[in-house]
């Protein structure tokens, strides 16, 4: 899509755009810094955040003026303020949910309350698909639900918690305890079982299959519903869905996005020509092979494009709305998830832990991780 992307342009405006792709397992940082030492920089290319934009501090151009800027709310900026990353796609957190059983259950998914009730006689396994298992899931626990406690409600630019956490590691209590009470809650409604020691893949297959109503998992899953588990899915009716905020505080009314990875334009390069090209891919045409070809959820407010992703309509409301909170989880100190936060919540859930003791193991951990 890309290929056809650059094909259009040069016979748009007669200039020749090259892509060069890497498949899957490939150093991409480490290539790029083979094609600096040779002197053959791409004038565009990938990073997927603050580590790798920070192998090249210095040597990016700043993208502030341009008109795309201020259609979006995805793009990367550093620290001095300087744009250096263009957004092509976003992803999505939230709390999944599945729109046919809450319809059945007579639920606004805009002003939710608890199908707990309903559960048997809508012939769901459980109300909420919320795995803990500590060794390969900590990632989703200790990083995307986690990062709820420290983005959700917040203005994009808000790091107020991501700040406090990095200040030695430092919980708000008072937050903190609310976003346990609601961690509370899902493990009141959630596949026992499988809360403590199912997999990803089983939690998703669940989900598609009409299962669930909700499940603690991002945009991405749409993907392994519409083809690995697309025979499920279908089973299921193909059935809309959704996000719902992690409404741990009154007004809390945002899902978190933000973009993987963005694309970069090297200053030492051809950097208005660079400029030009990413600024066209913000346009009615190419935007359109970007979303319904390969299947992106635009990050661009103006783009009338929505792919059919199971949830792309609703990460696109989001956007349009301006209800989306940052991925500041994205900057927490390394190995917080998978050596200290994942345990904790895989204890909670197991009762282990009460709320209370759940919220000072959490304070604990966080200090020990930026203490060492």
């Amino acid at each position: 899509m890309l290929k056809k992307l650059a094909q259009m342009y040069e016979e748009k405006t007669g200039v020749k755009v090259e892509i060069e792709s890497m498949g899957g397992g490939i150093d991409i940082q480490g290539t790029l810094k083979g094609y600096y030492q040779a002197g053959n920089m791409p004038d565009i290319f990938v990073n997927g955040g603050s580590t790798d934009f920070g192998n090249w501090e210095g040597l990016l151009a700043d993208m502030k003026g341009e008109a795309w800027v201020s259609d979006t709310d995805a793009a990367y900026v550093d620290d001095s303020g300087a744009v250096i990353g263009f957004p092509y796609t976003v992803e999505a957190i939230g709390l999944a949910y599945n729109k046919d059983i809450l319809e059945k259950a007579g639920i606004d998914a805009s002003a939710l309350t608890s199908p707990a009730g309903m559960k048997d006689e809508l012939g769901l396994t459980a109300v909420v698909g919320y795995y803990t298992e500590p060794v390969n899931l900590y990632w989703s626990t200790g990083n995307h639900v986690f990062g709820q406690y420290i983005d959700a409600g917040l203005a994009r630019e808000d790091t107020t918690y991501i700040d406090m956490l990095s200040d030695g590691g430092k919980l708000d209590t008072e937050r903190f305890k609310k976003f346990a009470e609601f961690i509370g809650l899902l493990q009141e409604y959630a596949d026992k079982d499988m809360m403590i020691s199912g997999t990803y893949d089983q939690e998703v297959l669940n989900f598609a299959s009409g299962k669930y109503a909700f499940v603690t998992q991002g945009n991405w899953i749409g993907a392994t519903m519409t083809s690995d588990d697309a025979d499920a899915y279908a089973a299921a009716g193909s059935f809309q869905a959704g996000f719902a905020p992690y409404a741990f505080e009154d007004g809390i009314d945002t899902i978190l996005t933000n973009s993987p990875s963005w694309w970069a334009v090297y200053k030492d390069g051809n950097v208005d020509a660079a400029k030009a090209f990413l600024q066209w891919l913000t346009t009615d045409e190419a935007q359109e092979v970007l979303v319904m070809e390969a299947g992106f959820i635009s990050p661009f407010k103006s783009s009338k494009y929505v792919a059919t992703d199971p949830f792309a309509q609703t990460v696109s409301d989001y956007i349009a709305a301006g209800k989306t909170s940052n991925w500041h989880w994205q900057s927490t100190k390394e190995g917080l998830a998978q050596n200290y936060l994942g345990q904790v919540f895989n204890d909670y859930a197991q009762g282990k832990l009460d709320v209370d003791q759940f919220v000072s193991t959490c304070e604990q951990v966080c200090a020990a991780c930026y203490a060492s």
